[in-house]
């Protein structure tokens, strides 16, 4: 599929609640094929959608900032990625990039580029200079984001358990999406 065969949104409160079960479903699917999230499997699909209508409010309120990429024909789900802006005083100048997923179906079709460059140029018109990140140490998200422009804070061991319950590593990254040469490059990203 071609770049246009995907339209990428921001998605309202309302529309999250609406795109729940969707949103579930690529949640289950992507924890079931062992990406690390922050849930174990088996995770069970209401489980999931209770979890997505939970972040409701924080979109209302413009705590989390949220976009799907869609197929333009059918309207199928693709693929999806968050932004939590930070609240404190010191630290509204950044964010935090949260739950990448790009559905297998819809993998080598950049979307996951597609999906972080929304993000970030909302992030800079919200006024933020900094984003972090932290993914699995030696996932395919890992080499994404090195990919994509990312720098390597370092690595955490045991941070998180992957879906299987194991502890695994994570790397922290960080980017400023303000940088004009991480801009240019965006289009050479692929998810």
């Amino acid at each position: 599929m071609s770049d246009d065969a995907y339209v990428v949104s921001e998605l309202t409160a309302g529309e999250l609640d609406g795109s729940a079960e969707e949103l579930a479903a690529l949640l289950v699917e992507t924890v079931h094929a062992g990406a690390s999230v922050g849930f174990l499997a088996p995770l069970a699909p209401e489980e999931a959608a209770a979890w997505w209508r939970a972040l409701g409010p924080d979109v209302a309120a413009g705590r989390l900032v949220l976009w799907t990429a869609r197929t333009r024909v059918g309207g199928r789900l693709a693929g999806t990625v968050q932004l939590r802006p930070a609240t404190t005083a010191n630290g509204r100048h950044r964010g935090e990039v949260a739950k990448l997923m790009v559905h297998p179906a819809d993998r080598g079709q950049r979307l996951a580029g597609r999906l972080l460059a929304a993000l970030e140029a909302r992030a800079v018109a919200l006024g933020i200079r900094l984003l972090v990140l932290d993914t699995e140490t030696g996932s395919p998200a890992e080499r994404l984001y090195e990919g994509a422009g990312w720098s390597r804070v370092g690595s955490v061991p045991d941070f998180a358990a992957d879906p299987a319950g194991t502890l695994r590593p994570t790397t922290i990254f960080f980017k400023s999406p303000t940088d004009r040469a991480a801009v240019t490059d965006r289009a050479a990203v692929t998810g």
